[in-house]
């Protein structure tokens, strides 16, 4: 170990060292850390050697390593200290294709950090990981739409990419991989991406990526096996955390076994999200005590979906718990999507309980397709404030089912009700929920078609501004509507068209 450097005084690598371990700094391999010389061998040879002696740490202290691709081992701690930042290059050549995705695409085989079949693999540091992520695009030079489309509009369509490194950070097929404090910032694309991971630990990650980075997701969980992510602070242009179901290296597992608590998440897309890529099961899933938000900027700027659970590619999900979570200037705060883009597959066994959003301004969703219902959703201790001022001939619209179409909340455009609209479902459950307007809407509260074994208690909702009903259902089979309050109607409580077996008893309802 002649090449070891004893002057290194940072808290983690004296603190690797008191315990015994080896810690090697690519600065005794040749890396200059002056953010213009390309430090990439200097920091693999430190990574290969601490690898082939069994392990280690690999410590970058305070400096700018401009790197290609760097490959971690099995057993290495790759340990940024304060003041250091791994500068991605802008030079696409510097990045070497790691074999499986291919070369090109939202993902693709580029990466800044890699490592693939490694166990014990640990990510840490109070220091950076920058990818330079601006010099992979080019404005799209679309035609940007009027001021009353903005709603459906986001920020990052003004940008298109060119071929970039995608995810930033990639680990496939590793055990017992960890992730810890360090600062993950302008990725050129997709941020991180554990697939096939099994026993992952991601705690206190801050992502910060600029709100107009296209495809530029947070954290990608795919495939994955007892994941914990807790206490991460992520800034993005895409999907905050997304987990997904695909197999782009010609296996594909189950993502089972997932928490993720305590997160900040703020987007121009979505702030938690199944899929798109939905080919595979997701099992035991949950997601609590976290914060989904926007400041005051433009509408194409803010979160489209809060909670987005789509299944549109023929897998399945099965067991999915959400609780105490706060949205503000969330566009639309709950949007649950059973499509058949590549073939119908299964969604069951969804509870969200304990939402306060405010500042909405599309109606959340739940809906199937017709022969494939999204079955046992149960929506709980819900408070949703919606600024849409809806109009009611948007009540008559005809919605399509758009089965095989991209997944979005905006996708049916403008819904017939300001709080919920459900459309093929069995077993839905709403209680103690509250949806209150903002602004003179004059659609329902709530639009229930082709629903079975509906139960709604405890709702409380505003009046529409117009003689519409509060509620609207619409062949709904086997429901009770029980203990619901509202005042000043003006239209019916509860309007029914092609149902059977509804009872609608103890409610409290005052016309104006």
């Amino acid at each position: 170990m002649r090449r070891r450097n004893f002057l290194l005084t940072g808290a983690a690598a004296l603190a690797a060292r008191a315990a015994g371990g080896r810690v090697l700094d690519p600065k005794s391999y040749g890396a200059a850390g002056d953010g213009k010389t390309l430090d990439t061998p200097a920091i693999q040879k430190a990574i290969d050697e601490c690898a082939s002696a069994g392990g280690g740490m690999v410590y970058l202290g305070p400096g700018n390593y401009l790197s290609g691709t760097v490959v971690l081992r099995e057993n290495i701690t790759f340990h940024l200290e304060a003041g250091a930042t791994l500068l991605g290059s802008t030079n696409l050549a510097d990045y070497h294709p790691q074999s499986g995705p291919p070369l090109r695409g939202d993902a693709n085989a580029k990466h800044l950090i890699f490592a693939r079949d490694a166990a014990n693999v640990t990510l840490s540091g109070a220091g950076r990981i920058d990818g330079q992520g601006r010099a992979f695009w080019v404005p799209s030079e679309r035609k940007v739409p009027p001021p009353e489309d903005a709603w459906r509009d986001v920020a990052t369509y003004d940008w298109k990419p060119l071929d970039r490194p995608s995810p930033m950070v990639e680990f496939f097929r590793c055990t017992n991989l960890r992730i810890e404090n360090v600062t993950l910032a302008n990725s050129s694309g997709w941020t991180l991406r554990p697939i096939e991971c099994d026993t992952v630990a991601i705690r206190g990650l801050k992502i910060r990526n600029p709100v107009i980075g296209p495809n530029t997701d947070g954290i990608d969980p795919t495939c994955c096996r007892n994941v914990a992510i807790s206490d991460c602070d992520i800034s993005t242009g895409d999907d905050c955390i997304c987990l997904k179901s695909e197999g782009p290296y010609g296996v594909m597992g189950l993502s089972r076994n997932v928490t993720i608590t305590n997160c900040v998440l703020t987007s121009c897309c979505n702030g938690l999200k199944f899929g798109t890529a939905t080919r595979g099961g997701f099992e035991n899933v949950t997601f609590s005590n976290s914060v989904i938000y926007n400041d005051e900027v433009p509408l194409n700027a803010r979160v489209i979906s809060g909670i987005a659970i789509e299944m549109v590619d023929g897998g399945w999900t099965e067991g999915v718990a959400i609780a105490n979570v706060r949205m503000q200037r969330v566009r639309t705060p709950i949007f649950v999507r059973l499509g058949a883009r590549n073939g119908a597959g299964r969604l069951r066994g969804v509870i969200i309980d304990g939402v306060h959003a405010t500042g909405a301004i599309l109606t959340s969703s739940v809906t199937g397709i017709p022969g494939h219902d999204a079955e046992d959703i149960a929506l709980s201790n819900i408070r949703i404030e919606t600024e849409e001022p809806g109009r009611e001939e948007w009540v008559s619209r005809a919605i399509p089912e758009q089965e095989k179409s991209y997944p979005e909340a905006r996708m049916f455009g403008r819904l017939p009700a300001y709080g919920l609209y459900a459309r093929h479902v069995r077993g839905l459950t709403l209680d103690n929920v509250r949806v209150e307007t903002l602004a003179r809407d004059q659609r329902p509260a709530l639009h229930c078609e082709d629903v079975k074994q509906l139960r709604v208690e405890h709702l409380q909702a505003s009046a529409p501004d117009s003689a519409q009903p509060l509620i609207r259902l619409k062949e709904v089979r086997d429901a009770v509507v029980q203990g619901c309050v509202a005042s000043a109607l003006r239209g019916k409580p509860v309007e029914q068209d092609g149902c059977e077996d509804v009872r609608v008893v103890d409610n409290a309802w005052a016309r104006e």
